[in-house]
Protein backbone atom coordinates (compact mmCIF):
# COMPACT_ATOMS: atom_id res chain seq x y z
CA UNK A 1 0.00 0.00 0.00
CA UNK A 2 0.86 3.39 -0.79
CA UNK A 3 2.02 5.60 2.07
CA UNK A 4 1.69 9.44 2.71
CA UNK A 5 3.94 11.13 4.36
CA UNK A 6 4.12 14.53 5.37
CA UNK A 7 7.21 16.96 6.46
CA UNK A 8 8.27 20.66 6.49
CA UNK A 9 11.39 21.36 4.13
CA UNK A 10 13.22 24.69 4.76
CA UNK A 11 13.52 26.37 1.14
CA UNK A 12 16.32 27.81 1.94
CA UNK A 13 18.79 25.13 3.15
CA UNK A 14 16.90 21.95 2.75
CA UNK A 15 16.86 20.96 6.57
CA UNK A 16 13.82 18.76 7.04
CA UNK A 17 11.60 18.57 10.46
CA UNK A 18 8.02 16.57 10.78
CA UNK A 19 6.63 19.82 12.37
CA UNK A 20 6.51 22.94 11.03
CA UNK A 21 8.36 25.99 13.20
CA UNK A 22 8.68 29.47 12.64
CA UNK A 23 12.91 29.13 12.76
CA UNK A 24 14.66 26.93 10.72
CA UNK A 25 17.11 24.75 13.40
CA UNK A 26 19.29 24.37 10.01
CA UNK A 27 19.74 28.11 8.77
CA UNK A 28 17.98 30.14 11.01
CA UNK A 29 16.16 32.17 8.92
CA UNK A 30 12.70 32.89 10.07
CA UNK A 31 9.44 31.63 7.64
CA UNK A 32 11.29 29.49 5.27
CA UNK A 33 9.59 25.85 6.21
CA UNK A 34 7.76 24.39 3.66
CA UNK A 35 5.24 21.41 3.71
CA UNK A 36 5.70 18.30 1.11
CA UNK A 37 3.58 15.77 0.98
CA UNK A 38 5.44 12.24 -0.27
CA UNK A 39 3.83 9.40 -1.49
CA UNK A 40 5.53 6.29 -1.14
CA UNK A 41 4.74 2.71 -3.05
CA UNK A 42 5.71 -0.61 -1.28
CA UNK A 43 9.10 -0.67 -1.63
CA UNK A 44 10.77 -4.11 -2.73
CA UNK A 45 12.75 -6.22 -0.84
CA UNK A 46 16.53 -6.01 -0.92
CA UNK A 47 18.70 -8.21 -3.40
CA UNK A 48 20.92 -9.50 -1.37
CA UNK A 49 22.21 -12.49 -3.90
CA UNK A 50 25.88 -12.00 -5.52
CA UNK A 51 26.94 -9.32 -6.90
CA UNK A 52 26.90 -9.40 -11.11
CA UNK A 53 30.69 -9.24 -12.17
CA UNK A 54 30.13 -6.65 -14.51
CA UNK A 55 29.42 -3.85 -11.87
CA UNK A 56 32.83 -3.59 -10.35
CA UNK A 57 35.56 -3.58 -13.01
CA UNK A 58 39.37 -1.93 -12.77
CA UNK A 59 40.27 1.94 -13.08
CA UNK A 60 42.84 0.72 -15.45
CA UNK A 61 40.16 -0.91 -17.80
CA UNK A 62 37.75 1.27 -18.30
CA UNK A 63 37.34 2.12 -22.20
CA UNK A 64 37.44 5.93 -23.00
CA UNK A 65 38.25 5.48 -26.80
CA UNK A 66 34.38 6.69 -27.51
CA UNK A 67 34.04 8.87 -25.18
CA UNK A 68 35.80 12.22 -26.48
CA UNK A 69 34.19 15.74 -25.58
CA UNK A 70 31.36 16.76 -27.72
CA UNK A 71 31.98 20.30 -29.25
CA UNK A 72 29.24 22.98 -28.85
CA UNK A 73 30.26 24.80 -31.58
CA UNK A 74 30.61 27.98 -29.78
CA UNK A 75 34.20 28.41 -28.36
CA UNK A 76 33.30 30.59 -25.73
CA UNK A 77 31.23 27.87 -24.77
CA UNK A 78 33.63 25.04 -24.84
CA UNK A 79 36.27 27.46 -23.27
CA UNK A 80 34.13 27.65 -20.09
CA UNK A 81 33.02 24.12 -19.99
CA UNK A 82 36.82 23.17 -19.92
CA UNK A 83 37.14 21.97 -23.85
CA UNK A 84 33.14 20.40 -24.61
CA UNK A 85 30.82 18.65 -23.03
CA UNK A 86 31.49 14.92 -21.07
CA UNK A 87 29.43 12.40 -22.09
CA UNK A 88 27.06 11.89 -19.17
CA UNK A 89 27.99 15.47 -17.57
CA UNK A 90 24.94 16.98 -15.69
CA UNK A 91 25.59 20.92 -16.07
CA UNK A 92 23.68 23.50 -14.64
CA UNK A 93 23.00 27.05 -16.54
CA UNK A 94 21.68 29.95 -13.78
CA UNK A 95 21.47 33.63 -14.98
CA UNK A 96 18.68 36.23 -14.44
CA UNK A 97 15.24 36.48 -16.22
CA UNK A 98 16.04 37.35 -19.48
CA UNK A 99 19.56 37.38 -19.64
CA UNK A 100 19.93 35.08 -22.42
CA UNK A 101 19.72 31.73 -21.31
CA UNK A 102 17.03 30.03 -23.30
CA UNK A 103 18.79 32.49 -26.21
CA UNK A 104 21.82 30.93 -25.63
CA UNK A 105 20.74 26.83 -25.01
CA UNK A 106 18.88 27.20 -28.70
CA UNK A 107 21.63 28.28 -30.07
CA UNK A 108 24.27 25.23 -28.78
CA UNK A 109 21.37 23.30 -29.99
CA UNK A 110 21.24 24.29 -33.38
CA UNK A 111 25.32 24.22 -34.01
CA UNK A 112 24.86 20.50 -32.11
CA UNK A 113 23.46 19.61 -35.78
CA UNK A 114 25.67 15.81 -36.22
CA UNK A 115 24.25 15.10 -33.02
CA UNK A 116 19.98 15.19 -32.30
CA UNK A 117 19.12 17.08 -29.28
CA UNK A 118 16.01 16.85 -26.94
CA UNK A 119 14.67 20.34 -25.95
CA UNK A 120 12.57 19.56 -22.52
CA UNK A 121 10.27 22.69 -22.83
CA UNK A 122 8.75 23.25 -19.20
CA UNK A 123 7.98 27.11 -19.80
CA UNK A 124 7.37 27.48 -23.58
CA UNK A 125 5.22 26.28 -25.97
CA UNK A 126 6.17 24.93 -28.86
CA UNK A 127 5.17 27.86 -30.69
CA UNK A 128 6.63 30.00 -28.52
CA UNK A 129 10.40 27.77 -28.90
CA UNK A 130 9.30 27.94 -32.71
CA UNK A 131 9.27 31.86 -32.76
CA UNK A 132 12.43 32.15 -31.13
CA UNK A 133 14.12 29.64 -33.50
CA UNK A 134 12.81 32.06 -36.57
CA UNK A 135 14.20 34.93 -34.80
CA UNK A 136 17.70 33.52 -34.13
CA UNK A 137 17.54 32.29 -37.71
CA UNK A 138 18.90 28.37 -36.96
CA UNK A 139 20.30 26.68 -39.35
CA UNK A 140 20.13 23.42 -38.43
CA UNK A 141 16.23 22.91 -36.79
CA UNK A 142 15.68 19.44 -38.02
CA UNK A 143 17.71 17.90 -35.41
CA UNK A 144 16.10 19.79 -32.88
CA UNK A 145 13.05 17.40 -30.99
CA UNK A 146 10.60 19.56 -28.36
CA UNK A 147 9.17 17.68 -25.56
CA UNK A 148 6.69 20.22 -23.43
CA UNK A 149 6.75 17.78 -20.72
CA UNK A 150 7.06 18.32 -16.54
CA UNK A 151 6.34 15.13 -15.37
CA UNK A 152 9.80 13.38 -14.46
CA UNK A 153 8.63 10.06 -15.19
CA UNK A 154 7.60 10.55 -19.02
CA UNK A 155 10.87 12.91 -19.63
CA UNK A 156 12.77 10.14 -18.36
CA UNK A 157 10.99 7.37 -20.29
CA UNK A 158 11.20 9.83 -23.45
CA UNK A 159 15.40 10.20 -22.86
CA UNK A 160 15.71 6.42 -23.13
CA UNK A 161 13.05 6.20 -26.28
CA UNK A 162 14.85 8.61 -28.35
CA UNK A 163 18.36 8.16 -26.54
CA UNK A 164 19.54 11.76 -28.00
CA UNK A 165 22.99 13.03 -27.95
CA UNK A 166 22.35 16.40 -25.70
CA UNK A 167 19.55 16.81 -23.69
CA UNK A 168 18.40 20.75 -22.51
CA UNK A 169 16.21 21.31 -19.63
CA UNK A 170 14.24 24.39 -19.51
CA UNK A 171 13.97 25.09 -16.98
CA UNK A 172 14.65 22.37 -13.59
CA UNK A 173 12.37 24.69 -11.53
CA UNK A 174 9.08 23.55 -13.55
CA UNK A 175 9.83 19.49 -12.85
CA UNK A 176 7.70 17.32 -11.11
CA UNK A 177 8.11 14.16 -9.12
CA UNK A 178 4.99 12.51 -9.25
CA UNK A 179 5.89 10.76 -5.99
CA UNK A 180 5.81 14.61 -4.62
CA UNK A 181 2.82 16.52 -3.75
CA UNK A 182 4.47 19.71 -2.90
CA UNK A 183 4.32 22.64 -6.03
CA UNK A 184 7.11 22.51 -8.36
CA UNK A 185 10.61 24.65 -7.56
CA UNK A 186 10.57 23.26 -3.76
CA UNK A 187 13.84 21.93 -2.44
CA UNK A 188 12.59 18.64 -2.74
CA UNK A 189 11.59 18.78 -6.06
CA UNK A 190 14.34 20.41 -6.82
CA UNK A 191 16.52 17.67 -5.32
CA UNK A 192 14.48 14.85 -6.58
CA UNK A 193 14.33 16.01 -10.29
CA UNK A 194 17.89 16.64 -10.42
CA UNK A 195 18.59 13.33 -9.05
CA UNK A 196 16.09 11.09 -11.18
CA UNK A 197 17.77 13.38 -14.26
CA UNK A 198 21.05 12.46 -12.97
CA UNK A 199 20.70 9.00 -12.85
CA UNK A 200 19.78 8.75 -16.84
CA UNK A 201 22.21 10.90 -17.92
CA UNK A 202 24.99 8.54 -16.45
CA UNK A 203 22.96 5.05 -17.59
CA UNK A 204 22.95 6.42 -20.52
CA UNK A 205 26.17 8.88 -21.32
CA UNK A 206 24.15 11.83 -22.82
CA UNK A 207 25.00 15.32 -21.76
CA UNK A 208 22.49 17.23 -20.43
CA UNK A 209 22.35 21.07 -19.48
CA UNK A 210 19.50 22.30 -16.73
CA UNK A 211 18.53 25.78 -17.02
CA UNK A 212 18.01 27.30 -13.43
CA UNK A 213 16.50 30.29 -12.00
CA UNK A 214 18.63 32.77 -9.30
CA UNK A 215 17.17 34.61 -6.18
CA UNK A 216 16.81 37.92 -6.14
CA UNK A 217 20.53 38.50 -5.03
CA UNK A 218 21.99 36.39 -8.09
CA UNK A 219 22.48 33.29 -6.68
CA UNK A 220 20.92 29.70 -7.96
CA UNK A 221 17.76 29.34 -6.55
CA UNK A 222 17.54 25.95 -4.62
CA UNK A 223 19.44 24.08 -2.32
CA UNK A 224 23.23 23.36 -2.32
CA UNK A 225 22.53 20.05 -2.48
CA UNK A 226 21.64 20.08 -6.35
CA UNK A 227 24.56 22.15 -7.03
CA UNK A 228 26.85 19.17 -5.34
CA UNK A 229 24.84 16.70 -7.52
CA UNK A 230 25.58 18.03 -10.98
CA UNK A 231 28.94 18.32 -12.42
CA UNK A 232 29.12 22.02 -13.37
CA UNK A 233 27.83 25.16 -12.62
CA UNK A 234 27.22 28.19 -14.93
CA UNK A 235 26.58 31.56 -14.37
CA UNK A 236 25.46 33.75 -17.35
CA UNK A 237 25.99 36.97 -16.36
CA UNK A 238 25.51 41.03 -17.45
CA UNK A 239 23.66 44.17 -17.53
CA UNK A 240 20.94 44.71 -18.83
CA UNK A 241 21.75 47.96 -19.85
CA UNK A 242 24.69 46.55 -22.01
CA UNK A 243 24.76 44.51 -24.52
CA UNK A 244 27.85 41.89 -22.97
CA UNK A 245 26.99 38.77 -21.34
CA UNK A 246 29.79 37.04 -19.61
CA UNK A 247 29.49 33.16 -18.66
CA UNK A 248 31.72 32.12 -15.73
CA UNK A 249 31.79 28.12 -14.30
CA UNK A 250 31.45 28.50 -10.23
CA UNK A 251 31.84 24.76 -10.30
CA UNK A 252 33.42 22.17 -12.67
CA UNK A 253 34.30 18.86 -12.60
CA UNK A 254 36.24 18.98 -15.68
CA UNK A 255 37.99 21.75 -16.55
CA UNK A 256 39.04 25.08 -14.45
CA UNK A 257 36.30 27.54 -13.02
CA UNK A 258 38.74 30.54 -14.07
CA UNK A 259 37.48 30.56 -17.78
CA UNK A 260 35.15 32.94 -18.83
CA UNK A 261 33.24 33.19 -22.28
CA UNK A 262 32.21 36.63 -23.39
CA UNK A 263 29.37 37.13 -26.20
CA UNK A 264 27.35 39.91 -27.45
CA UNK A 265 23.93 40.16 -27.59
CA UNK A 266 22.74 41.11 -30.96
CA UNK A 267 19.16 41.01 -32.59
CA UNK A 268 19.63 37.90 -33.94
CA UNK A 269 21.19 35.86 -30.90
CA UNK A 270 24.36 35.93 -29.05
CA UNK A 271 27.80 36.35 -30.91
CA UNK A 272 30.95 35.47 -29.61
CA UNK A 273 33.84 38.31 -28.76
CA UNK A 274 37.04 37.34 -30.33
CA UNK A 275 39.00 40.10 -28.92
CA UNK A 276 37.42 41.20 -25.68
CA UNK A 277 40.36 44.17 -25.21
CA UNK A 278 39.72 45.50 -27.97
CA UNK A 279 35.80 45.71 -27.29
CA UNK A 280 36.68 46.91 -24.04
CA UNK A 281 38.72 50.01 -25.08
CA UNK A 282 37.12 50.95 -28.71
CA UNK A 283 35.37 53.74 -26.95
CA UNK A 284 37.99 54.93 -24.56
CA UNK A 285 38.90 58.66 -24.24
CA UNK A 286 42.52 60.09 -24.19
CA UNK A 287 43.23 62.34 -21.87
CA UNK A 288 40.46 62.19 -19.78
CA UNK A 289 41.81 62.22 -15.79
CA UNK A 290 40.72 59.13 -13.13
CA UNK A 291 41.19 56.64 -16.33
CA UNK A 292 43.33 54.06 -16.19
CA UNK A 293 43.84 50.72 -18.28
CA UNK A 294 44.99 47.35 -16.62
CA UNK A 295 45.62 43.86 -18.35
CA UNK A 296 43.75 40.67 -16.49
CA UNK A 297 43.58 37.47 -16.75
CA UNK A 298 40.42 35.61 -16.78
CA UNK A 299 41.57 32.03 -16.49
CA UNK A 300 44.08 31.76 -19.29
CA UNK A 301 42.97 34.94 -21.18
CA UNK A 302 44.22 37.77 -20.96
CA UNK A 303 41.69 41.12 -21.40
CA UNK A 304 42.58 44.58 -21.19
CA UNK A 305 39.79 46.56 -19.38
CA UNK A 306 39.31 50.45 -18.21
CA UNK A 307 39.01 51.40 -14.80
CA UNK A 308 37.44 54.48 -14.53
CA UNK A 309 36.97 56.50 -11.44
CA UNK A 310 35.08 59.98 -10.00
CA UNK A 311 36.04 62.25 -7.26
CA UNK A 312 34.39 65.11 -5.99
CA UNK A 313 33.42 66.94 -2.96
CA UNK A 314 29.91 65.53 -1.17
CA UNK A 315 27.61 67.79 -0.74
CA UNK A 316 25.97 65.12 2.00
CA UNK A 317 26.92 64.36 5.50
CA UNK A 318 28.27 61.13 4.58
CA UNK A 319 30.38 60.69 1.55
CA UNK A 320 29.25 58.18 -1.21
CA UNK A 321 31.05 54.93 -1.93
CA UNK A 322 29.74 53.71 -5.40
CA UNK A 323 31.38 50.69 -7.77
CA UNK A 324 30.28 49.36 -10.45
CA UNK A 325 32.08 45.99 -11.74
CA UNK A 326 34.37 46.48 -8.43
CA UNK A 327 34.14 45.45 -4.86
CA UNK A 328 33.16 47.93 -2.88
CA UNK A 329 35.14 46.92 0.58
CA UNK A 330 38.27 46.41 -1.51
CA UNK A 331 37.84 50.39 -2.22
CA UNK A 332 37.20 51.58 0.92
CA UNK A 333 40.32 48.85 1.90
CA UNK A 334 42.53 51.07 -1.22
CA UNK A 335 40.82 54.61 0.40
CA UNK A 336 42.04 53.61 3.64
CA UNK A 337 45.32 52.87 2.33
CA UNK A 338 46.00 56.49 -0.04
CA UNK A 339 44.75 58.48 2.89
CA UNK A 340 47.18 56.64 5.42
CA UNK A 341 50.36 56.44 3.47
CA UNK A 342 49.80 58.75 0.86
CA UNK A 343 48.25 61.70 2.85
CA UNK A 344 44.67 62.35 0.63
CA UNK A 345 42.50 63.24 2.41
CA UNK A 346 39.01 61.40 0.93
CA UNK A 347 36.92 61.09 3.98
CA UNK A 348 35.49 64.60 2.54
CA UNK A 349 35.10 63.07 -1.40
CA UNK A 350 33.03 60.74 -3.21
CA UNK A 351 34.39 58.40 -4.76
CA UNK A 352 32.58 56.45 -7.73
CA UNK A 353 34.41 53.94 -9.53
CA UNK A 354 33.19 52.02 -12.67
CA UNK A 355 34.68 49.39 -14.34
CA UNK A 356 33.41 49.74 -18.34
CA UNK A 357 31.86 47.58 -20.65
CA UNK A 358 29.90 46.25 -17.36
CA UNK A 359 32.45 43.76 -17.19
CA UNK A 360 33.03 42.58 -13.26
CA UNK A 361 36.79 42.12 -11.63
CA UNK A 362 37.73 40.51 -8.69
CA UNK A 363 41.11 40.27 -9.13
CA UNK A 364 44.03 41.83 -6.50
CA UNK A 365 46.48 43.14 -9.77
CA UNK A 366 43.49 45.62 -10.24
CA UNK A 367 44.08 47.21 -7.13
CA UNK A 368 47.01 49.31 -8.14
CA UNK A 369 44.98 50.63 -11.09
CA UNK A 370 42.19 51.93 -9.15
CA UNK A 371 44.71 53.53 -6.70
CA UNK A 372 46.20 55.32 -9.53
CA UNK A 373 42.44 56.38 -11.26
CA UNK A 374 41.38 57.53 -8.11
CA UNK A 375 44.50 59.83 -7.28
CA UNK A 376 44.48 60.88 -10.78
CA UNK A 377 40.64 62.07 -10.74
CA UNK A 378 41.23 63.97 -6.98
CA UNK A 379 44.21 65.57 -8.45
CA UNK A 380 42.46 66.31 -12.01
CA UNK A 381 45.95 65.13 -13.41
CA UNK A 382 45.22 62.28 -16.72
CA UNK A 383 48.04 59.53 -17.32
CA UNK A 384 49.72 59.24 -20.46
CA UNK A 385 47.25 57.08 -22.13
CA UNK A 386 49.68 54.26 -23.61
CA UNK A 387 50.42 53.02 -20.24
CA UNK A 388 49.05 50.27 -18.36
CA UNK A 389 49.24 49.56 -14.55
CA UNK A 390 49.38 45.94 -12.65
CA UNK A 391 49.55 45.19 -9.13
CA UNK A 392 47.99 44.26 -5.95
CA UNK A 393 48.68 46.89 -3.04
CA UNK A 394 49.40 45.72 0.64
CA UNK A 395 47.83 47.19 3.76
CA UNK A 396 51.64 48.98 4.30
CA UNK A 397 51.44 50.21 0.89
CA UNK A 398 53.40 47.76 -0.68
CA UNK A 399 52.74 46.68 -4.37
CA UNK A 400 52.60 42.99 -4.58
CA UNK A 401 53.72 41.27 -7.40
CA UNK A 402 51.22 39.13 -9.59
CA UNK A 403 51.04 35.93 -11.81
CA UNK A 404 51.20 35.88 -15.40
CA UNK A 405 53.14 38.86 -16.07
CA UNK A 406 54.32 37.68 -19.25
CA UNK A 407 50.45 37.50 -20.98
CA UNK A 408 49.30 40.46 -19.59
CA UNK A 409 52.53 42.32 -20.64
CA UNK A 410 52.07 40.70 -24.18
CA UNK A 411 48.75 41.61 -24.51
CA UNK A 412 49.07 45.25 -23.91
CA UNK A 413 51.58 45.49 -26.73
CA UNK A 414 49.67 43.72 -28.86
CA UNK A 415 47.11 46.70 -28.12
CA UNK A 416 49.78 49.55 -28.62
CA UNK A 417 50.73 50.26 -25.45
CA UNK A 418 54.49 51.60 -24.77
CA UNK A 419 54.45 51.73 -21.02
CA UNK A 420 53.60 49.36 -18.04
CA UNK A 421 53.67 50.18 -14.18
CA UNK A 422 54.41 46.69 -12.65
CA UNK A 423 55.61 45.55 -8.85
CA UNK A 424 59.16 45.19 -8.72
CA UNK A 425 59.48 41.52 -7.70
CA UNK A 426 57.71 40.68 -11.37
CA UNK A 427 60.54 42.40 -13.11
CA UNK A 428 63.30 40.44 -11.45
CA UNK A 429 61.58 37.59 -12.28
CA UNK A 430 59.86 37.73 -15.57
CA UNK A 431 60.87 36.44 -18.86
CA UNK A 432 58.96 39.26 -21.29
CA UNK A 433 60.78 40.46 -24.33
CA UNK A 434 58.56 42.57 -25.97
CA UNK A 435 58.97 45.83 -26.39
CA UNK A 436 56.99 47.75 -23.51
CA UNK A 437 59.04 50.17 -21.65
CA UNK A 438 58.57 48.25 -17.58
CA UNK A 439 58.32 50.71 -14.61
CA UNK A 440 59.03 48.95 -11.34
CA UNK A 441 57.52 50.09 -8.26
CA UNK A 442 57.57 48.52 -4.48
CA UNK A 443 55.45 51.38 -2.94
CA UNK A 444 52.18 52.93 -3.98
CA UNK A 445 53.59 56.44 -3.62
CA UNK A 446 56.44 55.57 -6.03
CA UNK A 447 53.64 54.27 -8.85
CA UNK A 448 51.63 57.15 -8.49
CA UNK A 449 54.83 59.91 -8.83
CA UNK A 450 56.08 57.94 -11.92
CA UNK A 451 52.44 58.49 -13.68
CA UNK A 452 51.44 61.60 -12.52
CA UNK A 453 54.31 64.44 -11.66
Amino acid sequence: MAKTVSQFVCQECGYSVPRWTGKCPGCGEWNTLSEEIITRGDRKKKQTGPVEKNTVSLLSSVDLQHDHRIQSGLQEFDRVVGGGLVPGAMIILGGDPGIGKSTLMLQIADLLYKKSVLYIAGEESPKQIKLRSDRLSLEHPDNIFIYPETDLFLVQRAIEVETPGVVIVDSIQTMQHPELQSVPGTVGQLRESTAGLMKIAKKLSIPMILIGHVTKEGMLAGPKAVEHMVDAVLQFEGDRHYAYRILRALKNRYGSTNEIGIFEMHEKGLVEVKNPSRVFLSERKSGAAGSVVVPTIEGTRPILIEVQSLVSSSSYGMPQRTTSGFDQKRLALLLAVLEKRMGYHLGTQDVFVNIAGGIRIDEPAVDLAVAIAVVSSFRDAPIDARTVAIGEIGLGGEIRGVNQIEQRLYEAQKLGFTHAVVPRSNVRDHNFSGSVELIPVERIDEAIDSVLK
